[in-house]
């Protein structure tokens, strides 16, 4: 299944999300991140939808259904070539710290907390979804404590 990515700008009003998810819903689409915050502009919110599917021209349809709500300024399907994707996780390890060490020089992550004399840390890492994927996997899974993903927000180039 082909990963989609969707940016909705909307009236910062009650209900508008529920709208939207009741019609992803409908269509029987399985949302994988939901990320809804307010914009720079007063009363317009944007949210960046991740989803699935084999079916481009179900996905355009579902897009112009949206588009239809009135709440709805602005909807787009974003192209991964002509956008800003990213993604950002917080990780608590039960690691050596010499492992971290060792993985700096591949990943870009942040030391957020540390206990001091023991082995766990929280670090947080963002980037595409992609290379957080491939930083979680240098762990043992036994290791990882807890994980906690924003899921990708997104912005044109």
């Amino acid at each position: 299944m082909k990963p989609y990515t969707i940016l909705a700008f909307m009236l910062d009003t009650a209900g508008v999300l529920n709208k939207i998810v009741l019609l992803i819903r409908r269509k029987m689409y399985n949302i994988d991140t939901l990320t809804v915050c307010r914009t720079n502009v007063l009363g317009i919110s944007r949210m960046t939808i991740s989803l699935r599917s084999d079916d481009q021209a179900r996905v355009q349809g579902m897009i112009r259904q949206i588009d239809k709500i009135t709440e709805v300024t602005e909807i787009s399907i974003l192209d991964p070539r002509t956008s800003i994707i990213r993604d950002m996780a917080l990780i608590k390890l039960r690691v050596k710290a010499g492992r971290l060490i060792h993985l700096q020089n591949s990943y870009a992550f942040k030391l957020l907390d540390e206990h001091e004399g023991s082995e766990y840390f929280t670090l947080q890492i963002a980037g595409t979804s992609r290379e957080i994927d491939s930083f979680i996997s240098e762990f043992d899974p036994a290791s990882i404590l807890e994980i906690a993903r924003t899921g990708p927000t997104a912005m044109l180039k």
